[in-house]
């Protein structure tokens, strides 16, 4: 009897694990004379947090980070060379903004609002789903077009901020 309790814990481990992969992903990309390398871990989307989320705050699911090897330009915003946490800023019911914190955010840990770098961003709801979050760094669309953009689609919900 002890073998098969044994047994069915480990069987409900590995089930859970191969049912929920959840990957690291590094991307580095090079606009212009700047690396920019992109680090995250795929979190699965979880759209009911995001509602329920006040607005004005900064989320940074499983704390993705940027690291900028020299400075770029986000509209008239300068982004210095360094780490940065990825997140986002809830602007209203239904609006996003791509924002960076400077340096690394513990779990849970609440940022200081004076040091947010808003990107110049544009949210989306009609990308279709992704059931597990996705950042990348990628050619910008409509008002972005000619720009690189960080790009993250969680859910139905996507957002894509200027970096150049």
């Amino acid at each position: 009897m002890k073998r098969i309790a044994v047994l069915s814990v480990v069987l409900c481990i590995v089930a859970s694990i191969f049912a929920h992969p959840h990957f690291r992903k590094t991307l580095t990309v090079k606009l212009g004379e700047v690396e920019a390398t992109l680090t995250y871990q795929t979190a699965t989307a979880n759209e009911s947090r995001a509602a329920n989320t006040a607005v004005g705050s900064f989320v940074s699911p499983r704390g993705p980070r940027l690291t900028l090897s020299a400075a770029l330009t986000s509209g008239a915003t300068s982004i210095p060379a360094g780490e940065y946490t990825i997140g986002v800023v809830k602007e209203s019911a239904s609006d996003w903004s791509i924002a960076l914190y400077p340096g690394r955010l513990g779990r849970g840990a609440t940022p200081d609002k004076s040091k947010i770098i808003k990107l110049d961003s544009v949210y989306s709801n009609s990308n279709g789903t992704r059931e597990h979050m996705m950042i990348d760094i990628t050619a910008g669309q409509g008002k972005l077009a000619g720009r690189a953009v960080l790009f993250i689609h969680f859910g139905s919900m996507s957002c894509a901020g200027a970096l150049t």
